[in-house]
């Protein structure tokens, strides 16, 4: 074999082997990344894919229902002929707590306490209100809504020896339609999206950034959320990337491209600062995942608009300020859900 011969063949080994260097390197850059996992004595080992069904937090425990407010429910006093125990109370309850889409309860004026509750077994009660939201997302209460209100209360009354007063129904239903138009004008859900700019994310990578700026599992495959301090408040703001990918038979090889974070600004209180804190995460996510926050329409969101957005939000809390819905609050939770 000549000199010539030899280079040739030598050549192409190289060339061979750099394009499988090349076509390495590309898929390694192109894979979805993941996440890295610490040996006991501290030295990074080799990356692992946490399972997502597995719960981070114990479930905090269940938030008492606010009380009946005029502010946003139709109420009917029931006067009684006498003291009605709460099992007679309880056995009196329609079997559904709503009329529609609204809302429905009755409460009972607890003899002992003195506190409007809802009823319960082993107590007296000197009369009762039964009432229906007003307002919520799916709408104003309507006619047909409050109709069905009117049969449930004056079923439950006819079981426990009760006079009702009911409200009359076209100023009822008036001020629930007035009651949804300033909600509709004052709903605020904000949510950024945040896209990886070169490399996808595996869904234990997201998990792992996510969880180093206190996110948690939530109850949905792809849903995560930044808990409240108070046990059963709502959650300060929630992230969320594809369901299919979290529930992914091989995670470690799922690419994830993009994940949104959001704020529903009436569930939480203004105190906590939410829209900062999701400000913070997003830029603190798309540093260390190497992404960019961008709108729905995939624009870069700018420093300058985020500004903005946060000016805008404090008139939002001054507003709800002043017609006693301020966010996070009871209330508002009830009537922006």
């Amino acid at each position: 074999m000549s000199s010539f011969t030899v280079g040739l063949a030598i050549l192409g080994g190289l060339v061979l082997a750099a394009l499988v260097a090349w076509n390495a390197w590309n898929n390694r850059r192109l894979a979805p990344r993941m996440p890295e996992v610490a040996l006991p004595d501290g030295a990074p080992g080799l990356p692992v894919e946490p399972a997502f069904d597995a719960p981070m937090t114990q479930p905090p425990p269940p938030e008492r229902k606010p009380a009946l407010d005029a502010l946003i429910d139709a109420i009917a006093p029931i006067a009684l002929e006498g003291p009605v125990s709460g099992d007679a109370a309880i056995a009196a309850m329609p079997t559904t707590r709503r009329a529609g889409s609204k809302p429905f309860a009755i409460e009972g004026l607890n003899e002992a306490s003195g506190q409007w509750e809802t009823p319960r077994a082993g107590q007296r009660y000197g009369a009762f209100q039964a009432g229906v939201q007003l307002a919520n997302r799916a709408g104003a209460l309507n006619e047909i809504e409050f109709s069905e209100f009117v049969v449930k209360v004056q079923a439950f009354a006819d079981a426990v020896n009760g006079s009702p007063e009911l409200p009359e129904m076209l100023d009822t239903v008036a001020r629930a339609r007035e009651l949804d138009q300033f909600a509709v004008d004052h709903d605020a859900q904000l949510g950024f999206t945040l896209r990886a700019r070169n490399a996808a994310w595996s869904p234990g990578y997201l998990q792992q950034h996510a969880g180093k700026l206190g996110f948690v599992a939530g109850a949905i495959p792809g849903r995560m959320v930044l808990p409240a301090p108070a046990a059963g408040a709502a959650a300060v703001l929630g992230l969320a990337f594809d369901t299919q990918a979290a529930m992914s038979d091989d995670p470690a090889h799922t690419a994830v491209r993009e994940v949104t974070l959001s704020l529903d600004v009436a569930q939480v209180p203004r105190s906590e600062q939410p829209f900062v804190r999701m400000r913070e995460s997003a830029i603190a996510l798309a540093a260390s995942m190497d992404g960019l926050i961008t709108d729905d329409n995939g624009e870069v969101i700018r420093a300058d608009a985020l500004d903005v957005i946060g000016a805008d939000l404090e008139k939002l809390y001054d507003t709800l300020d002043a017609h006693d819905l301020s966010a996070g609050s009871p209330q508002a939770r009830r009537l922006f859900s």
